[in-house]
């Protein structure tokens, strides 16, 4: 038997796991060999087809502190040998009004803002928290995803979307600078027009105006950087945010 044999598998966990990018993620990972748990409000997804799959699914409401707490809790029990090495911040909601429309700011509710800095921006840094020890004994990395809404006023993504995730990048870096001191990288990516199904109506004309490339991205595109990120590849990144857009941010 080889040595290598030995070696306990990495381990991912990942929130928002069940389509677009987070799909892409964990397939990324799991055909590079990692160990994935996911949570996200749904149950486990039969489409799936990485690994330990249900096993490894924790089904977990982000924007109730209390049931987070629970979750984190029960990932700690999960993980083998105390050890996590990387935690993608994946999971997000973006409301629309009724009719479909941007929601802004004269038309956002503060009750639905709140409910959607619980997701984008208090459960990433309840996880980070919550599993400090855990990253801390692995050397590992976090990824926040954040989004190119964050940066500018984006026509279809509301308010507190937008907000919260450009709050997401502020955090990113004040927890580069905390994290970085006890041995763990946190980044964050930004992406732009992604080829996913909360694509709106209208976003053909961002391609043909705004994105040099003139196409959407793929989910494993953003995947491929998630993984480096989460890799020695990136050992001295720390604090970053990785424009991911076909050059629309320019």
């Amino acid at each position: 038997m080889s040595s290598s044999a030995n070696v306990p598998r990495r381990t991912l966990l990942l929130t928002g796991a069940s389509r677009g990018i987070g799909h892409a993620t964990a397939i990324r990972f799991a055909s590079a060999g990692w160990r994935v748990i996911t949570c996200s409000r749904h149950a486990f997804p039969e489409v799936c087809p990485w690994g330990a799959g249900p096993e490894d699914h924790i089904q977990v409401d982000l924007a109730d502190h209390a049931d987070t707490a629970r979750a984190i809790a029960e990932i700690r029990k999960r993980l083998d040998v105390g050890e996590l090495q990387a935690l993608v911040n994946n999971a997000a909601i973006s409301p629309k009004a009724a009719d479909g429309s941007r929601l802004g700011t004269v038309d956002t509710d503060i009750d639905m803002w709140s409910h959607v800095f619980r997701v984008n921006f208090f459960a990433p840094i309840m996880m980070a928290r919550g599993l400090i020890e855990e990253l801390k004994a692995a050397k590992g990395s976090v990824v926040n995803v954040t989004s190119i809404a964050g940066s500018r006023v984006h026509p279809f993504a509301g308010v507190a979307y937008a907000t919260s995730k450009a709050a997401l990048a502020s955090l990113t870096r004040e927890m580069a600078s905390d994290f970085g001191r006890v041995g763990v990288r946190v980044n964050s990516i930004a992406p732009g027009e992604i080829d996913t199904s909360i694509l709106s109506p209208g976003t053909e004309k961002i391609v043909d105006q705004q994105i040099p490339l003139h196409r959407l991205g793929t989910p494993d595109e953003v995947a491929k950087i998630i993984y480096v990120l989460c890799s020695e590849t990136s050992s001295y990144v720390n604090g970053a945010e990785i424009h991911i857009n076909g050059g629309q941010h320019v």
